[in-house]
């Protein structure tokens, strides 16, 4: 694992350096000047992005996250790898995978092109082999300028194929949940996980009146959040994601995770970049995957 000498020679002055916070968690700050972000190297976890421009961050983080060794941070961009939601045979596996809870370490950094990059790749374990027996590296890409991109790449490196699902669970600042719309999978299909997977269709623009937890499939449509409170449009694009995923808990739910405010869920909205459920993938000996995300914000 990392310690803050060893990352000095990732450092840009003046732009990207690491710090630790109390509980021992390492992060990575990047100040561009066209953006700003944080990074925690445990799970690469980003844990916020605004833009110079705007005046709200793009991604949230709730103001009662945890920062814990072995634990998720509740908002940010989650890292869900080798699986999503539940193992398919262990139970007592952590659901959405292990990639979100353990070292990542850095492996490049720099300024290029009007942008900071910083490259991680997972450190496996005991625990994680016990879990995932198998040689696939995997690293996760990131990019700040006045936007965020993110490229989360495995490759696989054994004999074998290999099952895999996976997504960027982001977390973004809304004005209110309920007062914004999703645009961009009107006459999708998704599975319903309020109600025992149901598959639906998706009609007109997708809006939030109670829990939402849906896996729109075989989708690689581009989202915007329309927001009018905050006055603007979230863009999110991707490419080598075929699911997107959008869950809001509503109040009842977030107040049963424990890790939220009282009101702090009408402020965020996970649309997720995914490959899950129906777009499961099967990665072939010797083959990468690369799942890409970037993220923009624009005034209405």
């Amino acid at each position: 694992m990392h310690n803050l000498d060893s990352l000095k020679r990732f450092s840009i002055p003046g732009q990207l350096q690491f710090h630790a916070h109390p509980t021992g968690l390492i992060f990575a700050e990047i100040d561009h000047a066209a953006g700003v972000a944080s990074l925690c190297l445990q799970g690469a976890h980003l844990t916020s992005f605004r833009p110079r421009s705007q005046p709200e961050p793009v991604v949230w983080v709730s103001e009662a996250a945890r920062y814990l060794p072995g634990k998720s941070i509740r908002g940010g961009v989650p890292v869900c790898w080798p699986w999503f939601g539940p193992h398919a045979s262990q139970s007592g596996f952590p659901a959405h995978g292990f990639a979100r809870t353990v070292p990542w370490a850095v492996v490049d950094s720099g300024a290029a092109q009007g942008a900071i990059h910083l490259t991680l790749q997972l450190q496996p374990s005991d625990t994680t082999r016990a879990q995932w027996p198998h040689d696939t590296p995997v690293s996760l890409h990131v990019r700040v300028s006045e936007v965020l991109e993110m490229e989360l790449t495995t490759h696989n490196a054994t004999a074998q194929s290999l099952p895999l699902s996976e997504a960027l669970h982001t977390y973004f600042q809304v004005g209110d949940v309920a007062e914004v719309e999703l645009l961009g999978l009107d006459g999708c299909a998704y599975l319903d996980k309020t109600e025992a997977f149901a598959r639906k269709q998706q009609q007109g623009a997708v809006r939030f009146a109670a829990e939402t937890d849906r896996v729109y499939v075989d989708t690689a449509a581009q989202c915007i959040i329309h927001d009018p409170l905050l006055q603007r449009r979230i863009r999110i694009a991707k490419q080598g994601s075929a699911s997107t995923v959008v869950w809001t808990p509503w109040a009842q739910k977030a107040a049963a995770l424990g890790d939220f405010t009282a009101q702090g869920w009408r402020n965020m909205l996970c649309v997720e970049s995914a490959n899950a459920a129906d777009n499961a993938l099967t990665l072939a000996p010797g083959a990468t995957h690369t799942l890409s995300v970037r993220y923009s914000a624009e005034a209405l």
